[in-house]
């Protein structure tokens, strides 16, 4: 199994696997499911090659995610299963089908008394990929209709889940040992505007679950949406069990690009968002995302770009080249030359490269929550309440706990700490974690399927137990 994109997809593919796992299926090497991401060319690219690489292998395939939905005639995507974006609780059957040679394509949308629901339920089992951070989609879609996004033809309009599940999913999480909870969606700002409530509502109710030390973080929110909530929303983000970071996608200082793009603000906006959140939440983290090079972008359109990001030092940046995607607005407009596209993304990332925003935290003492491995695996990796990731020493007794570190060390992306000698490491957990690869929410056990010794959840099925 092997999954591309953002956290939630990454959250289907958690889904898909537990479903699987749970009705008896066992990670070896028969058949691939790939769950896909259409937000750039590269993502889809590697999709493709995967899918080709399988097939050379003799391999069954089932596709997933964002490309077959939006675009499920593609040709390579000939005579494969597919499974949509709202059916990935039909994953069991589709694999099924698949497995005897049958193709089966469930693109549906899922609906309540004609209104369009926020995807497959959230109680279906699932495999943590790590067993302390449950990811928790809380709507479908968006409210825009950005020229560039392909993600939009797959995810569609706003679907918002009800908040009462999306509590009991959290308190449920919380029974299985999770320490950290990551809320997903395409724009977690536009959160209930579809089903008449909003962001603010729901996180005031999820911050009463959550136990003392465990820890929330907000996902991707787009400026418009969050404007009318920036009150409430610095007084969440100043909570103690939720993070103070916030990404919010800016894409361009230009207003005549970002009117080009359709994002329905302009930069004195985005600006206002993030001035009153740092004004009132001290030392917050705000992320943002930066296109290069769309259509129509001028010289001194990006220079704009390269003030702001002088102006405001984002310690965390996302840049992308400007990628048309097919069937999108954007694609059909005049492009930038490509060596003009290369040549704004490498300044724009000297420029990001050239300050480093964490120099100043070297001696400060903070409260950490470890709950991943570093990707070189000689540290554990933590964060501090304001997202910053903190490398600490690899003691196992540290895994899933809050403890006291003193700075010593600070890169571009992360801080080192040295934990305090007289502090004593505290568990948010309620219970005990789940096994790596166990499954999450089965309540039963049935006779035949022995769920509970099934595999690790591997990133791709390819030769591994």
């Amino acid at each position: 199994m092997k999954t591309w994109g953002c956290s939630h997809n990454n959250s289907d593919g958690e889904y898909m696997a537990g479903q699987l796992a749970a009705s008896g299926y066992k990670m070896t090497a028969d058949l691939w499911l790939l769950n896909s991401c259409t937000v750039k060319s590269p993502a889809e690219d590697h999709f493709r090659n995967s899918i080709k690489k399988a097939q050379e292998q003799q391999k069954k395939v089932v596709v997933a995610g964002c490309v077959p939905q939006a675009q499920p005639r593609m040709d390579y995507l000939k005579g494969l299963s597919i499974i949509g974006v709202q059916q990935i609780d039909r994953v069991v059957e589709v694999v099924d089908e698949a497995v005897k040679g049958h193709s089966v394509r469930l693109l549906g949308q899922k609906k309540d008394g004609g209104r369009r629901l926020g995807g497959a339920r959230l109680d279906l089992p699932k495999i943590r990929k790590n067993p302390l951070i449950e990811i928790i989609s809380i709507n479908t879609g968006c409210l825009n209709a950005c020229t560039y996004c392909k993600t939009k033809h797959a995810r569609g309009d706003l679907a918002s889940y009800p908040i009462e599940e999306l509590v009991e999913r959290a308190r449920q999480s919380f029974q299985e040992g999770v320490c950290e909870i990551w809320l997903t969606s395409e724009d977690t700002g536009a959160y209930g505007r579809d089903i008449g409530t909003d962001l603010p509502t729901l996180l005031w109710k999820l911050v009463e679950e959550i136990p003392e030390g465990a820890m929330l973080r907000l996902g991707m929110t787009n400026p418009p949406y969050i404007l009318e909530h920036l009150e409430e929303m610095a007084k969440i983000l100043n909570h103690p069990r939720v993070y103070a970071f916030l990404h919010v996608p800016v894409q361009s200082a230009s207003d005549s690009v970002l009117m080009d793009m359709k994002r329905e603000y302009c930069i004195d906006d985005f600006k206002r968002v993030v001035d009153f959140l740092r004004d009132r939440v001290p030392g917050v983290t705000i992320a943002t995302d930066i296109i290069c090079g769309f259509p129509g972008e001028t010289d001194a359109d990006f220079q704009e770009t390269v003030e702001l990001v002088k102006d405001y030092r984002f310690p965390s940046l996302f840049i992308n080249q400007f990628y048309p995607r097919p069937g999108t607005p954007a694609a059909k407009m005049e492009q930038v030359p490509a060596h003009v596209k290369k040549q704004r993304t490498k300044e724009l990332s000297q420029l990001f490269h050239s300050y480093n925003p964490y120099d100043h935290k070297i001696g400060e003492r903070q409260h950490v929550l470890v709950t991943e491995e570093s990707f070189d695996a000689q540290y554990y990796v933590a964060h501090n309440k304001f997202y910053e990731q903190v490398l600490v020493p690899k003691r196992a007794e540290f895994k899933g706990m809050m403890i006291e570190v003193d700075i010593y060390e600070a890169g571009k992306h992360f801080l080192k700490g040295r934990p305090v000698e007289d502090s004593k490491p505290f568990t948010p957990s309620i219970a005990a974690p789940l096994q790596k690869g166990e499954v999450s929410g089965l309540i039963e056990v049935s006779a035949h399927t022995n769920t509970h010794s099934i595999c690790t959840f591997c990133s791709q099925i390819t030769n591994t137990g």
